[in-house]
């Protein structure tokens, strides 16, 4: 009795129109949360990145103790192969699996994900594999507010909304960049600028910077310093480089994948053993070059301060990029963000080392084509423009920058788009679902819940009359929010471009409503 109360037609309608007042209030706890349990993670990785390039040189002068070190490998590798064995929803980034649980593809128990990914995460980046904080941040955000919205008794709509806001959260207190776990949010996981989805999400990704900043201070995670904005006579050199790194970015997506099946072909080779293989690669680059260990901001810092020629810099490049592979290809918890933008800062580097070593380039803009190279790098692999220059920016604490950072994302976005690379996470989460052997749903239930769809200028839809209009079964249109306006709307209301349509739908049926209602609003008309 208490779920049909709760998730009638009348209740769902009631919330909707009356909880938005709300979500600034939880979006803040939520980020508050989020951030303390992040920032622990965060202490703990940075504290490893410290110590294990000490330990290794430590090791050169004791080196009876190099095999217990490779036996403690073997044994950290097992037990993090366990933990994911156990709860598969914590391999990998964690990015892919938020965006399956917004879709309803995916059931992530909460807790168990805290634990799981905290753990296994510290256990696989603190002993060196090439993956990063960001995605597993990303994750133990969502899983908060998934923990926020079941303990509290939420409905499922405002649900979807804290489960968001956690993730935003969680972005902007890995990396100290608040706008861009707010945009993150609706440009890569929701895929459409909805008000509420911004509303949630900023407020809690404010909340968490907040207690990042606390911790770990005001300053950016990569400190330019006196970075003068490249002159517009250089830009044609932009445009090469994102050609290249969309070139670049097409091929890391390509490997990636290709490294997560190569793993799936090795039979012999159980699900819990596969991160031993990625962690005693770990403890022989260690020994040789232990530089590429870990997410790599440190590498990111030295590359900074010129301390590497353009051959190191190469052998940087193809061993951190291949070493990136092996670890995300084995499953063990960690994400991308890091090891990509430190791969695009090399790209960086070492074009602007050609340039000035070949063409006689200003030196003192070599440095500018790192930080550009991560945005355009972070575009070309993740096809989300608008957070990769909002998070460079942030990151590196320069805002002179922001038209060359844009003409090189825009460039290598171009660039995979021709290639037909798809964006990392939309892949990542396919692959997901097609080993889980993913059906839709098909049959109807009591629980209903909302959808807000963005009506996109020049679609099927913008200057449509509703009655015109072949809708899916099983939903109603019950809503049409245009700028502050609610519209009540009738068959005779005419939609319009930039209109958000809010859509009542059976729950177990939202999925493939919402696919429907997308290709109404989001497929271009060519007239001719």
């Amino acid at each position: 009795m208490k779920e049909k109360d709760h998730h009638n037609i009348y209740n769902t309608i009631f919330h909707w129109y009356n909880f938005r007042l709300k979500l600034v209030m939880e979006g803040l706890i939520i980020g508050i949360i989020t951030g303390f349990l992040v920032v622990a993670y965060r202490f703990l990785l940075e504290k490893s990145s410290t110590f294990t390039p000490l330990f290794y040189l430590w090791q050169r002068k004791n080196p009876s103790f190099i095999p217990l070190w490779f036996l403690l490998l073997i044994v950290i590798g097992y037990l993090v192969g366990l933990i994911v064995k156990k709860e598969p929803m914590i391999s990998g980034s964690g990015i892919p699996q938020v965006k399956g649980v917004l879709l309803g593809h995916l059931e992530m128990n909460w807790w168990k994900v805290i634990l799981g990914k905290f753990i296994g995460g510290v256990l696989s980046i603190g002993s060196g594999l090439s993956l990063g904080r960001e995605g597993p941040s990303v994750q133990l955000g969502a899983a908060v507010g998934q923990g926020f919205s079941r303990l509290l008794r939420r409905v499922k709509i405002e649900e979807k909304y804290l489960l968001t806001a956690g993730a935003s959260a969680g972005l902007a207190a890995a990396f100290n960049a608040p706008l861009a776990g707010a945009i993150f949010a609706l440009e890569e996981i929701h895929k459409n600028f909805s008000p509420l989805v911004l509303l949630s999400a900023l407020s809690a990704s404010l909340a968490a910077d907040f207690v990042s900043k606390e911790f770990f201070g005001l300053k950016p995670v990569f400190s330019f310093h006196q970075l003068a904005a490249l002159p517009l006579d250089y830009y044609f050199y932009l445009v090469i480089l994102g050609i290249i790194l969309g070139l670049l970015g097409t091929l890391f997506n390509i490997f990636l994948f290709e490294s997560q099946a190569l793993y799936a072909k090795q039979k012999w080779l159980p699900i819990q053993a596969r991160p031993i293989i990625a962690l005693l690669a770990a403890g022989v680059l260690g020994f040789f070059l232990p530089e590429v260990l870990g997410g790599g901001n440190n590498l990111i810092v030295s590359l900074t301060q010129g301390k590497f020629v353009l051959g190191m810099l190469l052998v940087f490049l193809v061993v951190k990029f291949l070493f990136t592979m092996l670890s995300y290809g084995s499953g063990a918890p960690g994400g991308i963000f890091l090891p990509l933008l430190v791969i695009g800062a090399l790209a960086g580097d070492i074009y602007g080392n050609f340039l000035f070593v070949f063409l006689h380039f200003p030196a003192e803009y070599i440095n500018n084509f790192i930080v550009l190279a991560m945005a355009g790098y972070f575009t070309a692999i993740v096809k989300a423009p608008i957070t990769g220059a909002i998070l460079i920016t942030e990151m590196t604490g320069s805002f002179s920058h922001l038209l060359s950072l844009s003409m090189v994302s825009i460039v290598a976005y171009l660039i995979t788009d021709i290639l037909g690379s798809q964006p990392v996470y939309d892949g990542l989460l396919t692959k997901i679902l097609a080993g889980r052997g993913f059906n839709k749903f098909s049959s109807a239930s009591r629980a209903k819940t909302i959808l807000e769809i963005a009506v996109c200028v020049g679609t099927f839809l913008d200057g449509k009359m509703i009655k015109e209009v072949s809708w899916p079964a099983h939903c109603l249109l019950v809503g049409i929010k245009r700028g502050e306006v609610e519209i009540i709307p009738n068959g005779k209301s005419i939609i319009q471009g930039g209109d958000y349509l809010i859509v009542l739908v059976d729950e177990k049926l939202s999925i493939p409503i919402r696919e429907s209602l997308l290709k109404l609003a989001g497929t271009c008309l060519i007239k001719g």
